[in-house]
């Protein structure tokens, strides 16, 4: 059994938490010490329970706790060797017995569940998703993605449940406040997926059997939560889909933890 949810997500601070077989797991930890605990606990998981933190990346979003987390709980910290060389300077001192390198494409073991990053298309040094299985579940966390590409999709799409980036509506975007640099940086291969991009996805992954899509890191500036589900829900029940029973769409809430999805 994988359980997955959502505690934080958005350019404000990301985290989630799967459970597989007996692993905790927290993924990125983008929040301070203590909201994450909050929120573990909200979700019935004392942050003493927790067995790993995984990163998918360097940017402070998804590192802002990681460092507390694993001082004050003893935790191991499993990222790629480019994250970590450029988080440990934001972090602080990690204990040299929880420093773990994993690599995109490579499976490890998790206590009794199997764990297999994989490399995706953004602006930091050696980036990665995560997909968790135990007994046949399989969750998958693929957030902050240029585009989704081959690597990325051919490993999310046989999960029960996919957290994914629907970070901007184009239109939001291209008509905000930011400069003209930062727009195409979002826009680019290495930057954010869109809605659009998003919707199109879970399309594909309604048909590859795919049961519940949690639509997560939303721009706070550049989306809003109905236009992401809207989109998404559109491409769905284009597919012939009846969202709600067929398959399962949520936004994930910015600052509060989102349904908990078992499978």
């Amino acid at each position: 059994m994988v359980e997955l949810c959502s505690l934080f997500s958005g350019s404000s601070g990301n985290a989630a938490l799967v459970r597989a077989g007996c692993a905790n797991i927290l993924i990125d930890c983008g929040s301070s010490g203590s909201q994450i605990e909050a929120a573990l606990r909200a979700v019935g998981c004392d942050p003493s329970e927790l067995s790993f933190i995984f990163v998918t990346h360097e940017h402070i979003d998804h590192i802002k706790g990681v460092g507390v987390m694993s001082r004050r709980y003893d935790l191991p910290v499993y990222a790629t060797r480019g994250t970590w060389q450029n988080m440990i300077s934001k972090i602080g001192a990690i204990k040299e017995s929880n420093i773990f390198y994993i690599q995109g494409g490579v499976p490890f073991a998790a206590k009794d569940a199997v764990v297999t990053p994989f490399s995706t298309p953004h602006d930091a040094r050696e980036s990665v998703g995560f997909t968790i299985e135990h007994n046949n579940s399989r969750a998958s966390v693929a957030t902050d993605l240029g585009v989704m590409n081959k690597t990325v999709y051919e490993s999310i799409k046989h999960s029960d449940t996919v957290l994914l980036e629907s970070n901007h509506d184009v239109e939001m975007l291209m008509n905000g406040p930011y400069s003209y640099d930062l727009k195409m940086r979002i826009r680019s291969s290495v930057g954010h997926l869109s809605n659009v991009d998003s919707a199109r996805t879970c399309a594909h992954l309604l048909q590859e059997g795919v049961k519940h899509i949690l639509l997560g890191h939303l721009s706070h500036d550049n989306n809003l939560p109905d236009k992401a589900y809207d989109e998404s829900a559109s491409a769905l029940t284009a597919q012939g889909a009846h969202v709600g029973s067929d398959v399962t769409l949520e936004v994930a809430p910015r600052f509060t933890p989102s349904q908990i999805y078992i499978e």
